[in-house]
């Protein structure tokens, strides 16, 4: 999706270092979960530092269409549930530019009475909804799409519990069939081949849910009831990701993020940014709901930005955080190849496609594969045109990527931040240092 008819153009000076500190907005994939399961336990639940971003608050707004209540009090966002019983809404179900709403919503209310129809923009018309109507079928729920998409329907009904194994890494699939094991009749099971971020299992056991892991095995019985509970949404370890990698364009960096999640299914982006030459300590360490929560600090190694070879597993584990590894690969010394990554083809852009397009718009050599890239290192970028796509990441990434270039660079589409980050540009301005 193109974003050439958009006004909103941020220009990106390029800058002579990065250096500052941090607490950055909730966690965006907690938050979900969090709005989600408060709304449908019972009691009122609060939660500090709930995502500012418009995805989870499309789930907030879902939750209240169905009969939860939500008020916020500076910085405590106090959601009354509906006690597992959630009303057919008079209208559609709006989640806007959120997949992860739609999916994991179907989960929730595939064991409810009534018809639900979930909506959404353009780009989630176009993202594929099949993977989670085949698990939600098989337990008895019936679902309508079309050719694979949404608008969905979701006649809810009565659920078996089923053993499930997922045919992709999807986290998002996981917590669907989680969500809908948690009222099935049985103990549902489901196995993963691949590790994916496991934020669900310590949400359904911060309200209450008993679950439990065997190998890469999840079982969770059906008939719990939840209940409120006070918490707090640490901060975003994708949103991080932008900083983390400003912080390694400039030798004399210095970045600390407080309060930031370190959950160890998420934290290979720390790995990451070690390999290819970051300094990370950690500093302080804490846990919250069965979440690892700490603070860092980061700098440049003095021998500069080496390269990295991102492929199987660790791509699914940091498909969030692809793009912008991927942007920030030209100023690297050994380049950035990144394969089985296909799924960035249908986020809420063509990332792949997006991220090679604006790398040779800003002067990049870049190879495109069907499922990554190859990104030559050594290169030196030029101010240019960046078309976001109205994709959040996608602005965001090449933001970071022309801090180090030749020129300013214009990001067309930059009002897409706020779909997961409207505090990025401020938070950019204040640690760039020009």
């Amino acid at each position: 999706m193109s974003s050439a008819a958009s006004s909103t153009i941020k220009i990106i000076a390029p800058a002579r270092g990065f250096r500052g500190s941090l607490t950055l907005p909730g966690d965006k994939s907690i938050s979900h979960r969090y709005a989600m399961l408060a709304g449908f336990a019972e009691g009122t639940s609060r939660i500090a530092n709930f995502s500012t971003g418009q995805d989870p608050h499309s789930s907030l707004g879902c939750m209240e269409a169905m009969g939860a209540t939500t008020t916020l009090n500076g910085r405590i966002t106090a959601v009354t549930g509906t006690a597992g019983v959630l009303r057919t809404p008079s209208q559609p179900l709006d989640c806007g530019n959120s997949g992860s709403t739609m999916r994991m919503l179907a989960g929730l209310i595939a064991a409810q009475q009534g018809d639900f129809t979930l909506i959404g923009d353009e780009s989630l018309t176009v993202r594929p909804m099949e993977r989670i109507r085949k698990p939600l079928t098989s337990m008895g729920a019936r679902i309508d799409l079309t050719e694979g998409h949404a608008p969905m329907i979701v006649h809810g009904a009565a659920l078996q519990a089923i053993d499930f194994d997922t045919p992709i890494p999807s986290a998002q699939v996981k917590t669907a069939v989680l969500f809908a094991g948690l009222q099935a009749s049985g103990t549902t099971s489901l196995s993963e081949s691949v590790r994916t971020r496991d934020h669900s299992e310590h949400a359904l056991r911060a309200f209450g849910a008993k679950l439990t892991r065997e190998g890469d095995r999840l079982r969770i019985a059906g008939g719990q009831k939840l209940h409120a509970i006070d918490a707090a949404v640490p901060g975003d370890m994708s949103s991080a990701a932008f900083f983390l990698c400003a912080a390694l364009l400039f030798e004399d960096s210095n970045l600390v993020l407080d309060a930031l999640g370190m959950n160890p299914t998420r934290s290979a982006l720390l790995d990451v940014v070690h390999a290819l030459g970051g300094v990370v300590k950690v500093l302080d360490v804490g846990e919250q709901h069965g979440e690892m929560v700490g603070t860092i600090q980061v700098n440049r190694s003095p021998h500069g930005l080496k390269g990295i070879d991102i492929s199987g597993a660790l791509s699914a584990q940091l498909i969030d955080e692809l793009p912008v590894l991927a942007a920030i690969g030209p100023y690297t010394k050994d380049g950035i190849r990144i394969r089985d990554a296909k799924e960035l083809r249908i986020k809420e852009s063509d990332r792949i496609a997006l991220v090679v397009k604006n790398l040779r718009a800003m002067g990049a050599e870049v190879v495109e594969h069907d499922d990554g890239m190859d990104i030559p290192g050594g290169q030196t970028l030029r101010g240019g045109v960046v078309d976001s796509g109205l994709d959040h990441r996608i602005a965001m990434a090449f933001s970071i990527a022309a801090l180090r270039a030749e020129g300013e660079t214009e990001i067309h589409g930059a009002e897409a931040a706020a779909v997961s980050f409207p505090e990025f540009f401020d938070y950019l301005d204040e640690l760039a240092i020009r």
